[in-house]
């Protein structure tokens, strides 16, 4: 009943994994479908990280590269264009981002037909059951013939025989007793009943050994956005043409240049999209700081359809991890081409030398205002806020994001940390950044903390492997971090004897999760290839529920331990007993039937029952 239910339960784990979450173009409008609701003519938007989810065509991409090695077997990058605009579903998306429209789901795709071949079951037998068919009925007339033989023997050897059985029995009886049968059934149950409370606490084990794995997690490395944090931005602070906005929505204090300049990069250089609706309202999709910076857009006057009409799409550089920022080349009406930059403040600041003032005129660069404006970045950052920089050729306008600590996030840290389990922030977000959040969720204590208790990841890596070992256990935040640097952290914590846990939801966290003892994926943000990684998929991305799956781990152990005890107090009360009766006397006080009932009750009934009163204290 037991290995039933269990199936039955993989079952719906399995469905709610398939069950992936997509974005599709219905009637000019972004909506959230799941993927079994994918019709044909649907238009997918497709980036990085993603699975595409049906066969289909090309409409537009920018540097859209594909991984079609799950259905090719070539691990070459596919690059479509006009020349290669077909799409296969299961295939994952490497890098750039684009739209195709849906020709074929479900068992119509070229996916689809591979499953449907792979499935199909004639009822044949294999050759191994036919062989062991064949010994069963050979076993079963041998026994046959013995019995009979034994029947029709002589009785004169009846003495010796059962002598003999008899300290045979003794044997095997006490070798059942000794060996713990029971074992075996409590560790599947209590590892299947906790599975099943972590699916009730946002938690979907993909690797049933991983529950109890998490119960010895030393260390906790974590993402800070969407994790830590709500994953929900607003602006809240603007600069432009060196002064500050105030609100940040005002556009009556941008000059002309500044706020065309503005929209266009707003409007072209984005992976979202605007839908203005019949009632007035405006739908903003992508995500969340995509969603940040076109509700800007649009409270300062940005028509979206309008400002993308006026210019064309010519090059995309994508946005990704290691760059931290993202491009788009432009083609204006007549032969002007624009450049659009949009990334990590600091690193987009580096790459100018010239802004804009506030009356639209250029300005060299020089070191006084490039120190003022690393001020402004600083400020803005110590405040908890997510700065991200706009560039124009030669111009910098600077806003910020607001990306506020979840609730209930402090209170899961101090129950890790009093638990013994030091949790890591590991965010590619500005250092200064970082430190704020960590200091209002509770990783970090001191907001004079220095390195190597707070490092920036380019500064880890630089080191070698003996100097990373030896300042690993101190590291408590990493800023500016790449997927790499994660790595490094977490081979570098192994390598010290921590079992390590690590949350993740990009495509480029995959080798740290894989790396990990226990890899996190988010079920909300996390892309198909980063949960494909993991070992257990956090439903809501909520730090909080991370928590939960390390008291469950630590309930699964400490379950098994009271099992443990208690199962080796009787062993070895009869294996005692036993021994010393039967080599003392050549009897024992216990016969087999006694022993066998002893067993059965102890091992099988007793997993049962001490599973469920351990489950009934820990819940």
């Amino acid at each position: 009943v037991s290995d039933y239910r269990q199936s039955l339960q993989f079952q719906n784990l399995n469905e709610e994994k398939r069950n992936i979450q997509l974005e599709v173009t219905r009637g000019s409008r972004r909506i959230k479908v799941s993927i079994f609701d994918l019709v044909v003519g649907d238009v997918v938007p497709l980036k990085i990280g993603d699975q595409v989810p049906a066969d289909g065509v090309l409409i537009t991409g920018h540097s859209l590269a594909i991984d079609e090695s799950s259905m090719t077997g070539e691990s070459k990058i596919v690059h479509k264009d006009k020349k290669d605009p077909f799409f296969m579903s299961g295939c994952k998306v490497a890098d750039g981002y684009g739209t195709m429209l849906v020709t074929a789901v479900g068992i119509n795709t070229e996916w689809g037909l591979l499953m449907a071949s792979i499935s199909e079951d004639a009822g044949e037998e294999t050759p191994l059951q036919v062989r062991l068919n064949g010994v069963a009925t050979f076993i079963g007339i041998v026994g046959l013939t013995v019995a009979a033989a034994v029947l029709v023997g002589q009785t004169g050897t009846k003495t010796a025989i059962n002598g003999a059985i008899k300290i045979l029995t003794v044997a095997v009886i006490i070798v059942v007793v000794v060996v713990p049968e029971g074992l075996p059934l409590a560790v599947t149950l209590t590892l299947a009943y906790s599975m099943r409370k972590m699916m009730a606490d946002k938690a979907l084990v993909r690797r049933l050994s991983a529950c109890e794995t998490m119960g010895s997690a030393t260390t906790i490395c974590s993402d800070k956005t969407g994790t830590l944090t709500l994953n929900q931005m607003t602006v809240v602070e603007a600069y432009v043409g060196g002064r500050k906005i105030n609100p940040p929505d005002n556009a009556e204090l941008l000059s002309s240049t500044a706020s065309s300049l503005l929209i266009e990069g707003i409007a072209q250089n984005t992976t979202g999209c605007v839908f203005k609706a019949e009632t007035g309202a405006f739908e903003v999709t992508g995500s969340p700081t995509e969603k940040a910076i076109l509700s800007w857009g649009v409270k300062l006057g940005m028509t979206f359809d309008d400002a993308r009409s006026e210019s064309s799409i010519i090059h995309v550089f994508p946005f990704n991890s290691y760059k931290k920022r993202g491009g788009v080349a432009v083609h204006q009406a007549g032969d002007d081409i624009h450049v659009h930059w949009k990334g990590a403040a600091e690193i987009v600041l580096a790459s100018c030398t010239s802004w804009l003032d506030a009356n639209g005129s250029k300005q060299p660069l020089t070191a006084n205002k490039v120190t003022g404006f690393k001020k402004l970045i600083e400020d803005m950052a110590a405040d908890s806020l997510r700065c991200v920089a706009f560039a124009y050729r030669f111009y910098d306008l600077e806003r910020a994001l607001a990306d506020p600590c979840r609730p209930g996030v402090k209170e899961a840290v101090d129950l890790c940390t009093h638990a013994g389990v030091k949790v890591r922030m590991v965010t590619g977000d500005n250092l200064q950044t970082a430190k704020a959040i960590a200091l209002e969720c509770g990783i970090l204590e001191d907001a004079n903390a220095r390195e190597p208790t707070t490092i920036e990841g380019k500064t880890f890596r630089t080191k070698t492997d003996a100097e990373r070992d030896a300042i690993a256990e101190k590291i408590t935040v990493m800023g500016r971090s790449s997927p790499s640097d994660k790595l490094l952290l977490v081979q570098a914590s192994r390598r010290r004897g921590h079992v390590v846990a690590v949350t993740g939801d990009g495509t480029n966290d995959a080798p740290a999760l894989h790396e990990a003892d226990i890899g996190l994926s988010m079920g909300i943000q996390g892309t198909e290839v980063a949960k494909e990684s993991s070992d257990i998929i956090i439903l809501d991305d909520n730090f909080a529920s991370v928590v939960k799956v390390v008291r469950w781990g630590r309930s699964v152990y400490a379950n098994i331990q009271k099992f443990i005890q208690f199962q080796l107090t009787v062993n070895a009360a009869a294996l005692i007993i036993n021994v010393i009766a039967a080599v003392s006397s050549g009897n024992v006080p216990l016969n087999a039937i006694q022993l066998l009932w002893v067993n059965l009750i102890m091992d099988t009934l007793g997993a049962s029952w001490h599973w469920q009163q351990n489950h009934q204290q820990t819940t």
